[in-house]
């Protein structure tokens, strides 16, 4: 017992010390998922040096970001009153990419996404003029438009973010560990994200690394996710 409080200690002076962010980026926020996580095969523990590297690659993603998102606004700037239709459905794809990925990113990224938004608005609102007279083509822009409104609805939640990044960090040997270790709620608003199947696997994984790691129950958030788990289930 008196062995847990010293290394509780130690976690909150090391916190301190390092200063966790309060909105971290991706890179911070997977450090941190594995410290004195015993859910993890690569279980960490705390180090000043791996902690601010990752802060470090968090800003340098911000900096990439940024000179990126300049780059895509000046392409929408550039964009000819009759450009092609490849040119715009690019820049569309661009902007979508450039907002997924600001979702991952450390510090508050809202204006960013708020000027993305805008920008595809505009970018959608030439597609639209260009597809009128054809109720088909209408039709699926209007599902498009509602699906790209839930997703980044979706985005929202940084565990997703996480996922959905092209360059996730988080490996297929660390999902269900990743899983077990996020709040309900995000949790809840991930699952949408895998297929029946992919979940009953992830059920499965995620019973017997807690039936290994954890055989006493002392993990009450991590149980509590496996039954999330479970009950989506039922739910399809």
């Amino acid at each position: 017992m008196l062995a847990f409080y010293f290394r509780s200690y130690l976690v909150q002076f090391y916190i301190m010390a390092a200063s966790f962010s309060d909105l971290p980026g991706r890179h911070e926020r997977h450090y941190r998922r594995r410290i004195d996580n015993p859910l993890f095969s690569l279980m960490i523990k705390f180090h000043d040096d791996d902690f601010f590297e990752a802060q470090r690659l968090d800003h340098e993603e911000i900096l990439s970001f940024i000179e990126k998102f300049r780059s895509t606004m000046q392409q929408a700037i550039d964009l000819k009153p009759s450009e092609e239709s490849e040119v715009i459905l690019k820049l569309k794809e661009d902007l979508e990419r450039l907002y997924e990925i600001s979702a991952g990113l450390a510090d508050d990224q809202k204006q960013n996404q708020f000027a993305i938004k805008q920008l595809l608005g505009i970018v959608m609102g030439t597609i639209i003029t260009n597809s009128s007279g054809d109720p088909l083509a209408e039709e699926e822009l209007q599902m498009e438009a509602e699906a790209r409104s839930m997703h980044f609805k979706m985005l929202e939640v940084p565990l997703v973010a996480d996922l959905l990044h092209p360059l996730s960090l988080i490996d297929s040997d660390e999902l269900v560990a990743t899983l077990l270790s996020e709040p309900l709620d995000s949790l809840e608003v991930a699952l949408q994200l895998f297929d029946l199947e992919q979940k009953e696997q992830i059920s499965a994984q995620a019973q017997a690394l807690l039936d290994s790691v954890d055989p006493n129950k002392k993990r009450k958030d991590a149980w509590a996710n496996l039954q999330l788990l479970k009950n989506s289930l039922e739910e399809n």
